[in-house]
């Protein structure tokens, strides 16, 4: 899962063709797609396409895969991975293709995607825990690239022991001693937070409040 997520957010895309693209009817790789747009985007707007790009644009390609993760029930993490490996798989297509016009089509799609104003959980319990989710998920993604995102992945550690001690009472007032139980309460957390916006800012806002 790791690897598939640093894939996703090191993708280094450049160039364009002719052929005319449209999204997929399919969950999983109608979010792929979309997330080596935003790449794409994002590449295009650096003058040295080998550069790390800032970490508002690695989050705003991984909210992709969160937003397809999202499910009823609450997070799913599996979904998120299968998009997230799909992303490599797709790039080759999409780059050769008019992929400028699936930025539209895109945001028509995932509208949580355009939110820049992110606000956290008003109940301080849904903050905690789905801060903790996001900045796990943050870590797994950006880790293998400590060089260009020491800052962040220094931030999301502090802030992860930091609310360590602060969840684990409200883990245990929603769901007890029970692991799988609290598993799904931080599922819920997370479907939470995912719908929030872009995870970096969201992460952000994490820090500035509880870090």
């Amino acid at each position: 899962m790791r690897r598939a997520l640093l894939l996703a957010a090191a993708l280094g895309l450049a160039g364009c063709g002719q052929k005319t693209l449209s999204l997929p009817a399919d969950p999983i790789d109608r979010a792929a797609t979309c997330g080596v747009v935003a790449a794409a985007e994002a590449r295009s707007a650096t003058a040295n396409i080998k550069a790390a790009l800032p970490i508002e644009a690695q989050g705003r390609i991984l909210h992709y895969a969160l937003l397809a993760g999202n499910q009823p029930d609450g997070f799913s993490i599996e979904r998120a991975s299968n998009v997230s490996k799909r992303m490599p798989e797709l790039e080759a297509n999409i780059t050769g293709g008019k992929w400028q016009d699936l930025a539209p089509a895109c945001a028509a799609a995932y509208p949580e995607t355009a939110t820049s104003e992110v606000e956290l959980p008003s109940g301080r319990y849904d903050a905690l825990i789905g801060c903790d989710e996001v900045a796990h998920f943050l870590t797994e993604a950006l880790e293998r690239q400590e060089v260009q995102y020491g800052k962040e992945l220094g931030d999301y550690a502090t802030l992860r022991r930091k609310l360590e001690s602060q969840i684990t009472p409200g883990l245990h007032a929603r769901a007890g001693s029970d692991v799988a139980k609290q598993q799904v309460e931080r599922r819920k957390a997370m479907a939470g937070m995912v719908k929030r916006g872009n995870p970096a800012l969201v992460a952000q806002q994490c820090v500035k409040k509880f870090g």
